[in-house]
């Protein structure tokens, strides 16, 4: 039971990390200007010209009458773990744009950081009580979408922000629950299975949901 306790506290810090820095990682490097172009394929149709996009490949799924009840068990354990930190993971996106936003119009570097590091303070107070309530199990899939989101591995944003002596401290703990800091977010293998009920989850409650690139 203590082991547990303990486990789960460890826990807690790292995510808690990772949604304050994920967000912030990308934001650092922000030099996008008002003017700046972006480049698309597009047609002209009667007159009018119209950008041009690509349409990915639906994917259809259906109820299975006689599911093994050990498999529906574990795949509605993995639809509620997503319902419950998606939201997390997404707003870290939506930081990161405020984020943006803010530090292209900050030329210093020195007025850049003191800016995240105000933002910082104030993620803390915000995520720390919700963070508090979720279980490892919870905990893990965040981690996988923190992944998926931001497009970095949970080891490389907490060492970037707080060493990497930080990180293999976090990385030796994250052993003990069975998991994995480093691990890559594969919506084509091991993961397919989150990418799916995620595509589920986004559409049955209005979340936004951008298709999975696979980083190079």
């Amino acid at each position: 039971m203590q082991l547990l306790l303990r486990q789960k506290y460890y826990l807690k810090k790292i995510i808690l990390l990772l949604v304050i820095f994920a967000a912030g990682k990308t934001a650092v490097y922000a030099q996008t200007g008002i003017y700046d172009t972006i480049r698309t394929y597009a047609v002209v149709y009667d007159g009018d010209t119209i950008e041009a996009k690509t349409l990915y490949g639906v994917e259809v799924f259906s109820r299975v009458a006689n599911v093994d009840p050990v498999r529906r068990a574990k795949m509605t354990r993995l639809r509620n773990a997503i319902i419950v930190t998606y939201p997390y993971a997404q707003r870290s996106g939506i930081i990161l744009n405020e984020m943006n936003a803010v530090l292209a119009k900050m030329p210093e570097k020195a007025d850049r950081k003191s800016y995240i590091k105000t933002r910082e303070k104030e993620l803390k107070k915000e995520f720390t009580d919700p963070l508090s309530n979720l279980s490892i199990y919870q905990g893990k899939i965040l981690m996988k979408l923190i992944n998926r989101q931001t497009g970095n591995n949970c080891y490389d944003i907490i060492k970037e922000y707080k060493g990497g002596l930080t990180a293999r401290l976090y990385q030796t703990v994250a052993f003990f629950f069975s998991s994995n800091l480093k691990q890559p977010y594969d919506a084509f293998g091991d993961d397919y299975e989150i990418e799916m009920i995620l595509v589920e989850v986004c559409r049955t409650y209005g979340y936004s949901y951008a298709v999975y690139r696979q980083q190079m």
